[in-house]
């Protein structure tokens, strides 16, 4: 039976770096992905431009070169690429987790989509951005609802709904209103999110301003059919004519996992898994957390940029335990 020192699981640019981390310890790992390499930025939009610059991006101490200060999303997707050929990460890309088990011997059991491993160690690095936070209205199933926003040509001249105020849904209205859609923007809250990237702030503001875009704001979407939407709004409900709806509404971690592994939360609807801060172990002896999926609901307070330095916390730990023996 081959047994690793750690697994990692997520192949996002945190999973690479624990990766990295651990191959420069001198350590037997494997990192698995369940879809493509880096496949939340993957899955972002064609054109989305990172709030954050390229050198803060970096890990593994390879400098990140683009064009503009702040990278572009196949910018990003170049530069990890790069990262995994320089160090050869071994790495299992579309082979998802499904369970941890934990034997009685200490090691841990993974049990994913193509076979069964064992480790000393795990780290989970998932992210949040495959699993959407559904709204649970009416007609939320429906093929004309997206929770993910890839480019804007497939809404060009239509009646979009976009759901949402921070940057999925500034970006994904403001690009699909440049391509002649019809755009309504329903929002939650009495205003834009103070989070929207700031050169992208005044723009949907003067664009709602000269009523380009329409907003209705302290706002939901309530219902959803065919060809028409209802919203709650102020006033009242309304109904108005659709043909898209954009649910860009947020993502969360994959709990279930997280759960199955037996690590525990603390107590709210924030879902904050429990871990030391100082070395990023969960309540479970031996299972790491690293990036965004420490931050539960909060997927605002973990980026590339301050979670970067989980990985070499980590691997710290790691290694102070294995020489304490």
């Amino acid at each position: 039976m081959s047994i690793y020192d750690i697994i990692i699981i997520g192949g996002g640019p945190i999973g690479l770096a624990c990766g990295i981390e651990a191959q420069n310890a001198g350590l037997k790992y494997l990192i698995f992905e369940k879809g493509a390499l880096v496949n939340s930025i993957y899955n972002y939009p064609l054109n989305m431009r990172f709030f954050s610059t390229s050198e803060r991006l970096e890990i593994g101490a390879v400098p990140f070169v683009s064009i503009s200060g702040k990278p572009m999303r196949d910018e990003a997707l170049e530069y990890y690429r790069r990262v995994l050929e320089y160090f050869r990460l071994k790495i299992q890309l579309y082979e998802e987790v499904q369970k941890i088990n934990k034997r009685s011997d200490g090691l841990f059991e993974i049990q994913s989509s193509k076979g069964t491993y064992h480790s000393k160690q795990i780290i989970i690095a998932t992210g949040f951005y495959d699993h959407p936070i559904n709204c649970g209205i009416d007609g939320e199933h429906m093929a004309k609802v997206f929770h993910y926003y890839k480019e804007p040509h497939p809404f060009s001249f239509s009646k979009v709904i976009v759901v949402g105020a921070a940057n999925s849904a500034i970006d994904a209205a403001l690009e699909c209103f440049r391509k002649g859609a019809e755009v309504t923007l329903v929002v939650r809250k009495p205003e834009i999110s103070h989070r929207v990237k700031y050169w992208v702030k005044p723009d949907i503001e003067n664009r709602i301003k000269e009523n380009s875009i329409k907003a209705f704001f302290n706002s939901e979407l309530v219902s959803i059919r065919e060809n028409e939407v209802d919203i709650k709004t102020e006033d009242g409900i309304i109904t108005i004519a659709n043909d898209f709806v954009l649910l860009m509404t947020g993502y969360h971690p994959d709990f279930s996992l997280l759960t199955k592994a037996g690590i525990e939360f603390h107590s709210g609807d924030l879902k904050i898994p429990y871990y030391n801060e100082h070395t990023m172990e969960s309540n479970v002896k031996s299972i790491y957390l690293a990036g965004v999926v420490c931050g539960g609901m909060e997927t605002h307070k973990w980026f590339i940029e301050n979670s970067r330095v989980h990985a070499t916390m980590i691997i710290h730990d790691i290694l102070s335990k294995a020489n304490s023996i």
